[in-house]
């Protein structure tokens, strides 16, 4: 099922997701009905709380060479804790929440994170590239921060206006 995505500047974003401690149906069906509003929506990551779940999960399913984002290659991380972080790069980012914005961002070339899976067990993942940098950014959707909080102090305000702008058209 798609669900509603929360727009920038809903204070419900800004609130920190809490830990999953039940592993069952529900659960089942929220990271489901996640990955489909993503899709829906063409993002390739959403997190529990941009779907008004305040919970600590994220889905990500980074598109292959034909831009497709087969089912099987859906990532599924609960509960994260990021145990590597390393590097550098500028990466153009966007977000479901902010939709029609994107701005360079610098993130960690490279992370690791544990986690546990939908059917409550532990795993590990070591990502670079995009997927690195989508696990940052859904990260930072658990702990209640926005992309546009990394812009620099003029870009943030040039944003501010902008966005105020496009939401009166």
């Amino acid at each position: 099922m798609i669900r509603p995505v929360l727009l920038y500047p809903d204070k419900r974003l800004r609130r920190k997701s809490t830990e999953i401690t039940r592993f069952d149906e529900k659960l089942g069906e929220l990271l489901d009905d996640m990955h489909d509003t993503m899709i829906d929506k063409k993002g390739v990551g959403i997190a529990a709380v941009q779907v008004g779940a305040p919970l600590r999960a994220i889905t990500i399913n980074i598109p292959d060479e034909n831009g497709e984002q087969p089912l099987e290659n859906r990532v599924e991380i609960i509960n994260p804790t990021m145990f590597l972080c390393s590097g550098g790069v500028l990466w153009n980012e966007g977000c479901l929440s902010i939709p029609d914005f994107n701005e360079e961002i610098m993130r960690f070339e490279r992370v690791g994170v544990t986690f546990i899976d939908r059917n409550g067990k532990e795993r590990r993942l070591e990502a670079e590239g995009l997927l690195a940098i989508a696990i940052q950014h859904e990260i930072d959707h658990l702990n209640g921060k926005l992309f546009v909080e990394y812009l620099s102090l003029l870009k943030r305000k040039k944003f501010e206006k902008e966005w105020k702008k496009s939401r009166k058209n």
